[in-house]
Order: structure tokens, then C-alpha cells, then sequence
């Protein structure tokens, strides 16, 4: 039986210092398998992860051309750049993105924030090393920076270097982040490393510090069900559910608690329906297969 856990990375640009602890993050599916409660909760399904949720006020075009008329008129301002490659970001348009955070440092090269954003739009293209080089330099230039700990060890995490990426998420917490992505992805390895007390602590912060993201509640339920505690972890599947009802791996969470509860009809149901948001999700096609199977 597998759970499917929700290993979002909540990938935000940093802005202004005073928003740059509340950004939200996109999803990664990650498969977890509970019998014997083997957790593969850090293993990435796909790129998803590193792709950044488009905000649309932010990265509208009309958003963007009011900013480049700022730069019309401010050409020195990194700030300026700054704002717009983060718009950039947020509209998928990386490379104009990159050109801007380059302007911005450029103009400013202790613009820690900058290498930081240029670093998250450096993994969306690909560039892992350049994106670690980035978050490095955000870093040397201010050691307290907890969006670029966070954001390296997002970079590790996903080239399964959880040690090194345990320490970043770990610092970022130290550094009394408000930041959910910090106790979410240390959560998740914990989560990894059969933690699951630790996992939940974790979780449950992350849930405190972001009510309405489905992801931490999906994590949560899967440790909960790693411990027996199947009534806690099917209420924050159905949460998950209720937050975005558009998200197959809480589906097929839910899915999994029928089946362990021998309620095969319903089960089923929930498997079917998970296949419906995504036709490729392995864990609600085997669960479906089994399912019929019994029956």
C-alpha cells in the first residue's frame, strides 16, 4: 500500500524584507510506502517542485509594465530590477527573469536577496549548480538569511542530499523563520528517517504557520498513519481534500484509509477519482488494482 505524500516546495521570491517570510509554494509528489512504513517521503515524482506558482496580480503583464516604467525611470535602482525579475519569475518568463536579477546585482552586488531569486529561477531552468553558487553568495553576504537556507536546502533535498539539506532547514528554524517551507521540508525528513513524532511537531508548525496550504496536512496524516493512528490521519486527508480538492495524492491518501478499513466501495471511489485529477499517479493506479482485486 502506498500513501502519497505532498512534498511541496513553497517557492517564493523575495521582495522586500518585510514579505519575505510569507511566500506559498507548489507541490511535489513524493510516494510513501506504509506497510512495514517505508517512507520515500524525499524522493521528487516529477519536476513540479521546482516550479513556481504563477501570481498572477504579481506577474501579470500590466504588473510588469508598470514596473518597467519604473525602470525607465530609476535605471540605477537594483531594487527595481529586483521587483520585476521576481514578476518575471512568477510569469514563467525565467530568462528575462535572470537578465534582471543579473542588472540588480550588478548594480548592488551585496544584493543578497537578488542571488537568492536568481538562485530559484537558476533551479527552474535547470541550472542546479549555478542556483547552489547563488544561494552560497546570498548566504556569505548575509549568514542570517533564511529564504536562501531554506531555498539550498530545497536544492539538496532534490539531489537527495538530506543531510546537508536537514542542516539548512534546521538553521532556518534556528533563525526563527516564519517561513512554513522550513518545518514542512524538515518535517518530510524526518518523515524520511522514520522520525514520526518529530515529523508531526514539525508538520503542525507548518500547518500554524500556513492554515490553508493542503501540503503540511497531507504530511502530517501520512505519519500519523505510520504510527497506527489512522482516525487523525484520515481527518487531515479530508482537510487536505477540502483545502484543494484538486490534488490526487490527497485522494489517494484518503483512498488508502477506506482500504485499510475494508470499506473497498469507497476506496475505490477515491482511487478512481484521484486517477481522474492525474491519469500518470502511480499510487492511486496500483491502490485501484488492488481494490478491484479484493473484490
Amino acid at each position: 500500500m502506498k500513501f502519497a505524500a505532498m512534498t511541496a516546495d513553497v517557492s517564493g521570491f523575495a521582495i522586500h524584507e518585510a514579505r519575505r517570510r510569507h511566500q506559498r509554494k507548489p507541490m511535489l509528489a513524493a510516494i510513501l510506502i506504509i506497510g512495514s512504513v517505508l517512507v520515500a517521503g524525499c524522493q521528487t515524482a516529477n519536476n513540479t517542485e521546482s516550479m513556481i506558482r504563477v501570481e498572477r496580480a504579481q506577474g501579470s503583464e500590466e504588473n510588469i509594465a508598470s514596473l518597467s516604467s519604473v525602470i525607465a525611470s530609476n535605471p540605477s535602482d537594483p531594487e527595481a530590477y529586483n521587483v520585476r525579475g521576481s514578476a518575471y519569475g512568477r510569469a514563467g518568463e525565467f530568462r528575462r527573469a535572470v537578465a534582471d536579477f543579473d542588472q540588480a546585482i550588478q548594480l548592488n552586488p551585496r544584493f543578497y536577496q537578488a542571488y537568492a531569486n536568481r538562485a530559484l529561477v537558476q533551479r527552474n531552468l535547470g541550472n542546479q549548480e549555478a542556483a547552489l553558487a547563488d544561494y552560497n553568495a546570498s548566504l556569505q553576504i548575509n549568514p542570517s538569511y533564511d529564504v536562501a537556507y531554506i531555498g539550498r536546502g530545497n536544492l539538496y533535498r532534490q539531489a537527495g542530499q538530506l543531510d546537508a539539506a536537514f542542516n539548512d532547514f534546521n538553521r532556518a528554524v534556528q533563525l526563527d523563520t516564519t517561513d512554513p517551507r522550513a518545518y514542512h521540508n524538515r518535517g518530510l525528513i524526518y518523515q524520511a528517517r522514520k522520525q514520526h513524532a518529530q515529523a508531526i511537531e514539525d508538520f503542525s508548525t507548518a500547518i500554524s504557520l500556513s492554515p490553508s496550504s493542503p501540503e503540511p496536512y497531507n504530511g502530517r496524516g501520512i505519519s500519523y498513519a505510520a504510527q497506527g493512528d489512522d482516525e487523525n490521519a484520515f481527518s487531515d486527508f479530508n482537510t487536505a481534500i477540502n483545502l484543494n480538492g484538486k490534488l490526487a495524492e490527497s485522494w489517494a491518501n484518503q483512498a488508502l484509509i477506506y482500504e485499510r478499513r475494508g470499506d473497498k466501495a469507497k476506496a475505490q471511489k477515491s482511487y478512481s477519482h484521484a486517477l481522474q485529477l492525474d491519469p500518470k499517479y502511480e499510487p492511486a493506479r496500483a491502490g485501484l488494482a488492488r481494490v478491484k482485486a479484493m473484490s
